[in-house]
């Protein structure tokens, strides 16, 4: 297994959840993490948890997603701060009201533009550096909604299947070029991203750190071995 410390990476949706708890653990093995969210208080709190355990280094910087040039200034400062960015955790995502019926345009346009939009910047913006290096890991959390549309998250579903596609097909456009990529498709986690969901199954929702799991275990593998895709399910 190769080990992570000494490298940088940079969470998205890093102020509560699943994007939290990766953050912990990664500065936990040595990484040093700039976390990414909206929250600034939220953020702060996060770092103040790593830094009171004495892990890895770790820091901040507002961030939105959504933001071409949000998103553009977060590359900079890790590249400011680190020099270089060795992993990149897209973590941000909106889970909002998923029907067409609802006719709730603004709520579609927010998914689109995180979930998807949202990820796309933050891969094009760290993604030329690592080609130049030819060593990079990109690990993007989509989720099981991904391959199983309900009544309720067409939407929703829409943009994680979209998640998942951008995934397979970058694994293809990075053969040989010594960057990889994983996708993480999660089934219901206890965050505050599902505390308001209409969950009704008998099953224990999975905690996050068995999503942070799934992801140490692809960031440490051989240079030699891509981990293309984890889908991590309630039993």
């Amino acid at each position: 297994m190769t080990t992570l410390e000494g490298k940088t990476a940079i969470v998205t949706g890093a102020s509560s959840g699943i994007g939290a708890k990766i953050a912990e653990e990664l500065a936990a093995e040595g990484v040093k993490v700039l976390l990414a969210a909206r929250s600034e208080d939220k953020l702060k709190d996060v770092v103040e948890k790593i830094e009171s355990k004495s892990m890895g280094k770790a820091s901040y910087v507002v961030t939105d997603v959504s933001d071409l040039q949000s998103v553009t200034n977060l590359v900079k400062e890790a590249q400011k701060e680190f020099s270089q960015v060795d992993i990149l955790i897209n973590n941000a995502g909106q889970m909002l009201t998923g029907t067409v019926r609802s006719g709730r345009v603004k709520e579609w346009e927010r998914m689109i533009d995180v979930n998807i939009k949202g990820l796309l910047y933050c891969i094009d913006a760290v993604l030329p550096e690592m080609i130049d290096r030819s060593y990079g890991h990109i690990v993007n959390i989509s989720s099981v909604s991904g391959f199983e549309v309900t009544k309720n998250s067409t939407v929703y579903s829409a943009t994680k299947s979209a998640v998942k596609m951008i995934s397979a097909g970058l694994e293809k456009e990075l053969a040989r070029t010594g960057v990889r990529t994983t996708n993480i498709s999660p089934g219901m986690v206890e965050t505050p991203l599902v505390a308001g969901s209409n969950w009704k199954g008998e099953r224990k929702k999975l905690q996050t750190k068995d999503i942070v799991r799934a992801v140490i275990y692809a960031l440490t593998q051989p240079d030699y071995v891509n981990v293309n895709e984890i889908t991590v399910r309630p039993v």
